[in-house]
């Protein structure tokens, strides 16, 4: 077999003074040394000096209120016994800083960073390379891919920044460069490789799907650039793997350019950052529902439920397909098939490639807007009955996909609680869906209207919280 390394990979060795190993179509190993001055000099320098003055600081700085009783009132034995404070305590306030990167992706000051390393900053200051100061404003933040996007005023100038390439041309094993300010220590830049593509099991956003990289990843390197040998922005850095004790274990992941891609083209329209609906469930083929279908091996997305008005049901896509790709990327789980449908822009049609009964099939799937049908109608429960204190909705596709509930989820869900009311008390809490009460089904806003203004002094409720049906009584 014949192992052909990349030209810059081997070049990179030995411009280190390592030994490379060849493999040859007989399996010889042969040592090489740098052979010209080219070899020898070569460096990712030049790279480096083009990209590096796109990347910048980014400090943000943050109100924090926190209770405070005192130092009598907060000792654990008085807590314990007689219940807190009897004097109320007071509030005190500090300023929290926060550091991080940032990456200037647009000439006239457009710069993406991470979203936790920005949020509910009331200052945001950006640092070029060059040491100047910025103030910068938030344009867009967007908790689902922790991504953030903010604007300075370059006052004309054309500032230096960073082309976004296609992170789905990544492949595992190519180099890549960190561009970061790991520590505040000032600007840093660390190379390794692409040491896995996919991971969707990492949870700092709901969008999972990052880049792995074992580039050295430190705290304050969040929303800095990773690079390819192009020099162009392949994704954002967020995260490292790290165990309790804290520090980078080798391990670093970055938000794929597509799914920057998008946001950043939310901050530039102006336009809501709204994303496709996807309007079916579904749950990753293990090995025993591939048996049971008759896969040779486990892959794709089996279909659980597919909505009524949804664009899966016009497509033809059933409870019991297994999507295995779309546009021929393959997906291997939910959230790999949601980061592909998150990426493409809402008008757009995709092909789904689906396995139904052992055949191979095509669908063509419309990328649109998620409805609010039924209207949220929100309203504040009051009165003498369990659910005062509670304001709740409908749910609906356009509020399950804003509250992280799945495609066809419906039903009344409670927005927020007021703190004190007869439901705090009971253990309502936000996003708790009201199922039923004293038997009646709850589908609509009306219907737990209805359900209250009914007298009891026995009241049997079902609540939906976490994926379960929780069910008990109170009596008044």
């Amino acid at each position: 077999m014949n192992f052909r390394l990349p030209t810059l990979f081997v070049a990179g060795i030995a411009a280190i003074g390592a030994s490379l190993v060849c493999f040859s179509v007989q399996s010889s190993v042969v040592a090489q040394v740098p052979q010209t001055d080219v070899q020898i000099k070569l460096s990712f320098a030049p790279l480096v000096k083009s990209a590096t003055p796109a990347v910048v600081n980014i400090y943000a700085k943050r109100l924090v209120r926190r209770k405070s009783r005192g130092s009598l009132f907060d000792d654990p034995f008085f807590n314990r016994f007689f219940g807190g404070s009897p004097f109320g305590g007071y509030t005190r306030e500090r300023l929290e800083k926060t550091l991080g990167s940032g990456v200037i992706v647009r000439a006239n000051g457009l710069i993406v960073t991470n979203h936790h390393v920005i949020e509910n900053a009331q200052e945001i200051t950006v640092v070029l390379a060059d040491r100047r100061e910025f103030e910068a404003k938030l344009v867009v933040s967007d908790k689902k891919t922790d991504i953030a996007i903010l604007r300075v005023d370059t006052q004309g100038e054309a500032f230096p920044f960073l082309t976004l390439g296609n992170s789905d041309d990544i492949d595992v094993g190519d180099l890549v460069l960190a561009i970061g300010n790991p520590f505040g220590v000032g600007q840093t830049v660390t190379s390794g490789i692409v040491s896995a593509l996919a991971r969707t099991s990492i949870g700092v956003a709901d969008y999972r799907f990052f880049i792995q990289t074992d580039a050295a990843i430190n705290p304050g390197n969040s929303g800095g650039a990773l690079i390819g040998m192009k020099g162009r922005l392949l994704g954002v850095n967020t995260a490292i793997y790290s165990r309790r004790g804290g520090g980078s274990l080798g391990i670093g992941f970055a938000v794929p350019s597509n799914m920057v891609r998008t946001i950043i083209e939310s901050a530039v329209s102006g336009a809501p950052l709204v994303r496709p609906w996807l309007s079916f469930t579904g749950s990753a083929v293990n090995t025993d529902v591939a048996s049971a279908l008759g896969l040779r091996r486990p892959v794709g997305v089996l279909v659980e439920q597919v909505h009524a008005k949804g664009p899966g049901k016009r497509a033809g896509i059933r409870p019991g397909d297994v999507v295995v790709a779309i546009d021929r990327h393959d997906v291997d789980n939910l959230e790999a098939l949601r980061f592909r449908i998150a990426t493409r822009p809402i008008g757009e049609t995709v092909s789904l490639t689906v396995i139904r009964k052992g055949k191979s099939k095509t669908l063509m799937f419309a990328l649109v807007a998620p409805v609010e049908d039924p209207p949220r109608n929100l309203s504040a429960v009051k009165g003498r009955n369990p659910f005062a204190g509670v304001r709740v909705g409908n749910l609906s596709p356009a509020v399950a996909l804003e509250l992280d509930f799945d495609d066809v989820a419906s039903g009344v869900i409670v927005f927020d609680v007021v703190a004190r009311s007869t439901a705090a008390g009971l253990g309502f809490k936000p996003h708790d869906v009201i199922r039923e009460v004293n038997g009646a089904p709850i589908e609509r806003v009306e219907d737990l209207k209805d359900a209250i203004s009914q007298r009891a002094t026995r009241w049997r409720i079902v609540l939906r919280r976490g994926g379960r049906d929780i069910g008990f009584e109170v009596t008044e």
